[in-house]
């Protein structure tokens, strides 16, 4: 029987390398995206296309943050239209979702406590990244020392519970060669925070993505990325 993995599919960029890194690897994959009042609401359809693609199975966790404290959720609150060179790993921008990724992987960490999965894939990057707290590899390894004490699988079945970050260290560029090597349709991927019919260009993700796909390919061939 394949390992199975439950892996974070957001619609973006990182989010569907993993997801192809996790077949690749052979193990029996399922997606899980959120739904938690983000007002780029556009990558939910292409998390669902990407599964699809990937033919995988699927399921959307809703929720939402009463207390709002992010751009992505409030609608009122500005996105941050910051330069390549003022994105900072040590300021936290206005588009941090308070404890997002806490929020995320617990639900992932549920589904694979029931399903006796033992990878959480998650595509978190700790270098071409706009400061958020809860992508370093510190708080990798922190989520998955609580996880195994705090299930099932890792308590009384004795199942190591890894939480695998596969794109932790590797540039934007390196994610998306590695994105082209794999078969992953990037043009599919939805990255703008702005969440408009066409992506914004301006934001730290579309930046970021812009970057990425800039210094890994020859303009001939990033033309459908």
């Amino acid at each position: 029987m394949k390992p199975q993995a439950i892996v974070l599919l957001s619609g973006g960029l990182d989010s569907a390398v993993s997801l192809w890194l996790a077949k690749k690897k052979g193990w029996a994959c399922s997606a899980l995206t959120f739904d938690y009042g983000q007002r780029h609401k556009k990558e939910l359809r292409h998390a669902q296309r990407l599964a699809r693609i990937a033919k995988v199975p699927f399921k959307v966790v809703r929720f939402s943050l009463p207390w709002g404290g992010s751009s992505l959720v409030d609608k009122k609150t500005r996105l941050p239209r910051r330069s390549l060179s003022k994105i900072s790993h040590t300021t936290i921008p206005s588009t941090y979702v308070p404890a997002r990724n806490t929020l995320f992987l617990s639900f992932a960490l549920s589904w694979a406590d029931q399903k006796k999965a033992q990878y959480l894939v998650i595509g978190a990057n700790a270098i071409d990244y706009s400061g958020y707290p809860d992508c370093r590899p510190v708080y990798i390894k922190s989520f998955e020392r609580m996880a195994n004490k705090a299930t099932r699988l890792g308590t009384e079945q004795k199942k190591n519970i890894k939480i695998v970050a596969p794109l932790l260290k590797l540039s934007k560029a390196d994610i998306v060669r590695l994105g082209l090597k794999l078969g992953v349709p990037i043009n599919k991927t939805w990255s703008c925070y702005a969440g408009g019919k066409t992506p914004c260009g301006t934001c730290d993700s579309c930046r970021l993505r812009q970057k990425g796909i800039r210094e890994a390919c020859l303009p001939t061939s990033c033309a459908q990325l």
